[in-house]
């Protein structure tokens, strides 16, 4: 039958029934003045017409040939995954335990490679320098952007303006903007005699700048979503009850806010691990100071560090340089899931 005389079919139903369509949950109310047995056949009459009605049998031409041709929706993108994801993954693994040059000659020698890893002092310097790197733009990135979200919730004028501004720089690619910056520190600095690549505390900050200024936007548009996700009932509770603003905010805002605040805390973590590409093109790890015979980068993040070493003059580390990625990739992995685990534990149900 055409869907479209599925209307004028139901409607004489319920004309015959002398009662509304129930919804699954709903009990069926018929006449007490009925028969017994008709009773009985017009709640059966009506429950598979409520069935027919609220989606069993209308949603079973859709989903008969969704089960039997699944595999040709997910089959490309999991074949996809494997290749560009799994098998690289389960590969470099393998490349971490090797002694190779190319991936040809690679040639087993265990854990070598990671204890290399761990005995080399520039790698360990750059995950501490890394990690102090992480900490602090963590808290100033979501500290700021949730300031900036929560002045622009105010309804002041022009704040949809200004979330396209404050956003605008997360458009920006990273080496576009660590040359950019470089030259503004450098154009600011050589009034003083220096330049950000000569002085390591100069370079820390100026990734901080450079960091928060591409995140900050990015961060203050999840954060205006879950301020916008706030029921007004509450906050106008917590105004009838008396409390303040400051208290408004810590004890209804901010609880309210904690999953905008944890996907937030996790990227800005994550990001502040794997910042490549802006170390390069800002610092590219200078200045170098010579400890114990050894040139150290003061300002090498570990992915700079992981790249550096794989293709420094020493070809030989290249499976060292790839322990260092597996290391990485744990850490990260290690870190955010910590992260997640803890910060899930202090959302509260809506």
């Amino acid at each position: 039958m055409p869907a479209v005389f599925y209307p004028v079919l139901v409607k004489e139903m319920i004309i015959l029934a002398d009662d509304k369509i129930p919804t699954m949950d709903e009990p069926v109310n018929v006449s007490e003045d009925v028969a017994e047995e008709e009773v009985e056949i017009k709640e059966t009459f009506l429950q598979k017409l409520s069935r027919f009605y609220w989606g069993k049998n209308r949603s079973s031409p859709l989903t008969k040939p969704l089960r039997k041709w699944f595999l040709l929706f997910i089959g490309p993108v999991t074949a996809a995954f494997v290749i560009g994801f799994v098998w690289p993954f389960i590969q470099g693994i393998y490349l971490s335990m090797c002694k190779f040059q190319l991936i040809q000659d690679a040639e087993f020698v265990g854990f070598k490679n990671y204890i290399s890893a761990f005995s080399d002092a520039s790698f360990m310097r750059s995950f501490w320098y890394t990690a102090l790197f992480a900490v602090v733009s963590l808290i100033l990135i979501n500290v700021l952007a949730f300031a900036v979200a929560y002045v622009l919730t105010l309804g002041i004028k022009g704040s949809n303006l200004f979330r396209t501004v404050f956003f605008m720089p997360n458009l920006i690619g990273g080496i576009v903007l660590g040359y950019i910056w470089s030259m503004i520190f450098d154009g600011v600095l050589s009034h003083f005699g220096t330049s950000i690549v000569q002085n390591s505390t100069w370079g820390f900050w100026g990734l901080i700048i450079l960091m928060c200024w591409q995140q900050i936007g990015y961060m203050m548009i999840i954060y205006v979503a879950g301020l916008n996700a706030i029921p007004e009932d509450m906050l106008e509770a917590a105004k009838i009850d008396g409390a303040s603003g400051w208290q408004s905010l810590w004890r209804v805002t901010i609880p309210n806010m904690m999953p905008s605040i944890t996907i937030c805390t996790f990227l800005s973590l994550t990001n502040g691990f794997k910042l490549f590409d802006q170390n390069l093109a800002l610092t590219n790890g200078l200045p170098v100071v010579m400890e114990g015979g050894v040139g150290v980068s003061q300002t090498e993040m570990l992915a700079l560090n992981i790249y550096n070493t794989f293709y420094g003059s020493n070809m030989s580390a290249r499976g060292t340089a790839q322990a260092k990625a597996v290391i990485f990739f744990v850490l990260v992995a290690a870190i955010g899931l910590a992260q997640l685990a803890y910060t899930r534990k202090k959302e509260v149900q809506q």
